[in-house]
């Protein structure tokens, strides 16, 4: 297949996926079974490209093995997280904004900006997958790997020691600030687009440098739509002890932790 080919078949992938996520969102009136499928629908856009196309067999393995190791990983993370939980308290809160059109609303901007984004996010594995050219890997793919190396530290160390310091009941009402948190607020989020400016570079050392459009898409989101802007938006104000670890703490990128005052 050529790459036109591969970003057809992935688009159309992509949107019988949320489809069907979205009717059985209707049935279990849980719109937030969305979000686990984030991680496993790059997945399957990454398995869809590697079928039938003739990239570069080293890269585009390396491709393929990079995104399903953090795909996997990331849904299976999100889904243990919010199992027995019921439905985020984001969509509750579109839900109730919305009443009875709230069926019809999700369609779109849930699921069909989901698979939207996910599509966009995805081209330098998609390029990176079905590109024949260069042969062999290069310099600018060790990069992206070191890069992705990086990232994956730190969203899999940062959501393990979250996940270690909620359980147990002594730090309820407390903010973690040990381990990857003294250094930046959100390691797992500045991980994970680490990883996406790593999987760009495999699409640049194609020459396709309009597959950076991923990674900053990814980036803008996880620092002004869905990750620390929406998480951080009015925590201060409910818990005076994470203003004060914002006043000495790095937001997204690790930095040593500043002296109270200063």
């Amino acid at each position: 297949m050529d790459l036109a080919t591969v970003l057809g078949n992935s688009g159309i992938a992509i949107g019988v996926a949320m489809l069907a996520l979205w009717l059985l969102s209707l049935r279990l009136r849980d719109a937030s079974i969305v979000d686990p499928f984030w991680g496993a629908g790059f997945v399957l856009v990454a398995w869809l490209s590697f079928w039938g196309s003739a990239g570069d067999p080293a890269r585009r393995a390396l491709a393929l093995a990079l995104v399903t190791v953090w795909g996997l990983r990331l849904s299976i993370h999100l889904l243990a997280r919010n199992l027995g939980h019921g439905e985020d308290p984001r969509y509750r809160a579109m839900r109730a904004a919305h009443g009875g059109r709230f069926w019809l609303v999700s369609l779109g901007t849930v699921f069909g900006l989901q698979g939207l984004l996910m599509w966009v996010i995805s081209l330098p594995v998609q390029v990176a997958v079905a590109s024949p050219a260069p042969r062999g890997l290069g310099w600018l793919d060790a990069a992206g790997a070191a890069l992705w190396a990086v990232g994956f530290l730190f969203e899999a160390v940062g959501d393990w020691q979250l996940r270690r310091f909620r359980a147990d009941p002594r730090n309820r009402g407390r903010v973690l600030e040990t381990g990857l948190w003294r250094y930046t607020r959100h390691p797992n989020y500045f991980g994970d687009a680490v990883q996406w400016w790593g999987l760009g570079c495999l699409g640049l050392a194609t020459g396709a440098a309009w597959t950076l459009v991923s990674p900053v898409v990814m980036t803008f989101l996880l620092l002004k739509v869905s990750g620390v802007a929406l998480l951080e938006k009015d925590i201060a104000e409910r818990r005076p002890e994470y203003r004060r670890y914002v006043e000495r703490t790095s937001a997204f990128v690790p930095w040593f932790p500043r002296e109270a005052g200063r």
